[in-house]
């Protein structure tokens, strides 16, 4: 059987102020230095997400769980969300916010579809040559939501392998990762690296709505 994957999404509007007093120093610090009050927003559902589904599976307090941001390279604390015991990846766009939960290491990303988006110059150094031409038979939103496919799939590939957009995006997706493109409605696209030999297990929850376990 597959590697298990939890995947939580949230409306950004679901956000509650009060979840504020379970952040810590750290994080308090960055939820003050956005200066868009969505990019807040985003950033506090995030954490949420991360501190009360974390703190259900280890019978914690969210404001007990234990969360690293250090960077590998620079050491300061805007890293990957790191915590003992599971395996995370947080990702926002638009409306919506996810975190993918996991044993093995999981890659995650949404991204809205943007109609405006200059999709021919960008996917001449993000898609592989077999990629452009099929985007080639697409015009306008269809070709717009056919781009974004492709680049949830890569951008999760990059977080689940640790490159980041540093990582080749027109390389074919490495041996030893299972990509899943996700249902999120008509005006996003998202999708699901695992770090697994076999296809995942996904099980995908509504924060706010479904019972935390």
């Amino acid at each position: 059987m597959g590697a298990g994957v939890e995947v939580w999404w949230a409306g950004v509007g679901e956000v509650r102020r009060e979840c504020v007093e379970d952040l810590d120093s750290v994080e308090r610090g960055r939820l003050a230095a956005y200066v868009r009050e969505v990019d807040r927003d985003r950033f506090l559902l995030g954490v949420t997400i991360v501190r009360q589904v974390v703190g259900a599976r280890f019978s914690l307090l969210p404001a007990s769980v234990r969360l690293d941001r250090t960077c590998a390279e620079c050491g300061k604390p805007h890293g990957k969300v790191r915590t003992d015991g599971v395996e995370l990846s947080v990702t926002h766009s638009g409306d919506l916010v996810g975190v993918a939960f996991s044993d093995r290491v999981v890659g995650l990303d949404v991204e809205k579809v943007d109609p405006g988006v200059d999709v021919d110059g960008i996917a001449r150094f993000a898609l592989t040559n077999s990629e452009q031409q099929e985007l080639g038979k697409y015009e306008g939103l269809e070709k717009a939501q056919r781009f974004t496919t492709y680049w949830t799939r890569k951008e999760a590939v990059v977080k689940a392998t640790g490159e980041g957009l540093r990582g080749d995006l027109q390389a074919e997706v490495p041996k030893g990762i299972q990509v899943r493109e996700l249902e999120v409605g008509v005006n996003h696209r998202a999708a699901l690296a695992v770090v697994a030999d076999e296809p995942p297990v996904v099980r995908t929850f509504r924060f706010g709505a479904d019972p935390l376990r």
